[in-house]
C-alpha cells in the first residue's frame, strides 16, 4: 500500500503497479508481440559488429568460409515474460531473449548459423528537471549471452567475445538511444 501525498493545488498523480506492468507483458508475450528482426541494413555503420558473415567470422570462422560475406539477419524473441519491479529509487526489469542468427543466401533462403539466448537485468532511473520528465536506463552487471548450440553453435570462448562486444555495442548505442527516444518529455 501506498500513502497518496497530501494536494495543496490541483494535480495529476499517476500510479502504475508491477502487477499492470507485469500483466501487460504477460500479454505482449503471450501474444508474440515481443519479437523483432534485425537486417544488415537495420544497424547503425557505426555499430562494431555488422551482420555479415565476414564480420561474424570473427567469432565462427567456418561460418565466413561457408558462406563468404553474405549479408544475415538477427531474429529476436522473448524466451519468457519480461518481469518489472518497483522500487523507490528505481525499476528494475528482466529480459529474457533469444538471438538466432541466420545467414542470408543470394536466393533468400536463410540458412540457421547459431543460437543465443540473451538475459539482462535493466536498471531505469526516473528523473524530473523543472518541466521535463526523464530516465536513466543502465545495464546492471552479470552474463549478458549463454551459448546454446545452433546448427554451426559457437564455442564458449568465442561466445563471451561476443557478450563483450554486445555489451559494448549496448552502452554505445543502444542507452543513448533509449535516453534519446524515451527521454525526456515535457511534463504539463
Amino acid at each position: 500500500p501506498t500513502v497518496l501525498p497530501a494536494a495543496h493545488e490541483p494535480m495529476l498523480l499517476l500510479a502504475i503497479t508491477e502487477f499492470v506492468a507485469n500483466s501487460a507483458a504477460f500479454a505482449y508475450f503471450t501474444a508474440g508481440a515481443l519479437r523483432r528482426n534485425i537486417s544488415s541494413n537495420m544497424l547503425p555503420r557505426r555499430f562494431p559488429l555488422q551482420l555479415r558473415t565476414k564480420s561474424m567470422g570473427v567469432f565462427s570462422p567456418q561460418l565466413q568460409e561457408r558462406y563468404p560475406d553474405q549479408p544475415m539477419e538477427l531474429h529476436l524473441s522473448a524466451r519468457r515474460q519480461p518481469l518489472l519491479s518497483c522500487h523507490p529509487d528505481a525499476l528494475h526489469g528482466a529480459l529474457f531473449s533469444s538471438a538466432e542468427a541466420f545467414v542470408v543466401l543470394p536466393n533468400a533462403t536463410r540458412v540457421p548459423a547459431f543460437l543465443l539466448n540473451i538475459d539482462a537485468n535493466v536498471t531505469g532511473k526516473p528523473t524530473i528537471t523543472g518541466n521535463r520528465l526523464g530516465g536513466t536506463p543502465c545495464l546492471r552487471r552479470g552474463p549478458l549471452c549463454l551459448p546454446h548450440a545452433g546448427l554451426m553453435g559457437l564455442p564458449v570462448p568465442q561466445v563471451k567475445r561476443l557478450e563483450t562486444l554486445l555489451k559494448f555495442g549496448l552502452w554505445l548505442f543502444g542507452v543513448p538511444w533509449a535516453n534519446s527516444e524515451c527521454c525526456p518529455h515535457p511534463v504539463p
